[in-house]
């Protein structure tokens, strides 16, 4: 097994800008990229590995191939060969739509997927750039509802001026949207499904307007009021910081300045390594080593035990938590 990378996917969509390419140091287009899917195993935008003897495998086939060597047993017996995150890097040059993702037991019922929750962290953000997310007072159906005929729902959103290092946690049921200027990592569980809530009476490339997904939204939706602000960020260890750890994720800040080792105790999942600064070279005992620049994602294996890092950058360490240490 290797340290695997894989070939971004770039999305073109209409509130899409040109921050990503630069971060990413990629050639400029005249597209207008929107999203950059670092780690899928979604159906039609698979994530496929860059390099290496598993070159051109997906990343549901090298979940396939390895199993819990790759995903670790205690990841492998939860999901089995469903990946179960997805990490994308977004570029919002303008506002996103205001939207709401279902939970666990409403998009299995209503889609045969998992749940949404997710986590933003910035990357880059212009002067007056914001992130509107949950209900700054408790909300009625009724009136939410009249709130979207007068166009006015903003204003019972939380909205939070944001800068580069702000994590926002966003949980399945929570109100949000991805306010203009804003460039950030976006990690989430495996599923795509989002019920748009609102607009801005934008129209698509077609002269259509968007698709709302109303009577959706009104059953995922909670309408309790809650705190929008930015999470505090306690360390975990020298040049290492803890960002969000729920069910489904734990995503911490790692600081590597010339070298750095991370000890991997068993029992653990794979970790994803996302580089958002800098650049570093990856050496794990008897696998090729690999260089990460910024703005790309190396995929460490579960049964590796220690990373090797030299270098200097900033990085987002990925992985699940472990339910069961037993196991």
């Amino acid at each position: 097994m290797e340290i695997y990378k894989f070939n971004s996917i770039l999305k073109p969509v209409l509130w899409g800008g040109n921050k990503l390419l630069a971060f990413k140091r990629l050639p400029a287009q005249d597209r207008t990229i929107g999203e950059s899917w670092e780690l899928s195993a979604m159906p039609k935008r698979e994530s496929v590995v860059a390099e290496g003897d598993d070159c051109g495998l997906t990343l549901k086939q090298l979940v396939c191939r390895y199993r819990a060597d790759l995903v670790g047993a205690d990841v492998y017996r939860r999901y089995g060969e469903d990946f179960p995150l997805l990490i994308k890097f977004i570029d919002a040059k303008r506002d996103l739509s205001v939207q709401v993702h279902p939970g666990e037991e409403m998009a299995r019922r209503c889609h045969g997927c998992p749940g949404k929750n997710e986590m933003w962290y910035i990357l880059e953000a212009d002067e007056g750039a914001v992130i509107r997310t949950g209900f700054n007072r408790s909300v009625t159906v009724e009136e939410f509802d009249r709130l979207l005929a007068d166009g006015s729902i903003l204003d019972v959103v939380n909205a939070t001026a944001s800068k580069p290092g702000d994590v926002f946690y966003i949980p399945a049921g929570q109100i949000h949207t991805i306010g203009a200027g804003n460039l950030l990592v976006e990690i989430q569980q495996s599923s795509d499904v989002t019920y748009r809530v609102w607009d801005y009476n934008r129209r698509d490339a077609d002269g259509n307007l968007r698709q709302l997904h109303l009577q959706e939204a009104r059953e995922a939706l909670d309408f309790m009021p809650c705190n929008g602000q930015v999470l505090e960020m306690p360390c975990c260890g020298p040049g290492m910081k803890q960002l969000v750890c729920c069910d489904q994720f734990c995503v911490r800040h790692l600081e590597v300045a010339d070298s750095y080792t991370l000890d991997l105790p068993a029992p653990h999942s794979f970790v994803a390594m996302v580089c958002i600064q800098g650049e570093v070279s990856l050496q794990v005992e008897g696998m090729p080593q690999v260089t990460l620049c910024q703005g790309e994602i190396a995929l460490v294996p579960a049964i590796a035990d220690r990373v090797e890092m030299t270098g200097t950058a900033q990085m987002l360490l990925v992985s699940v938590p472990i339910h069961d240490q037993e196991k």
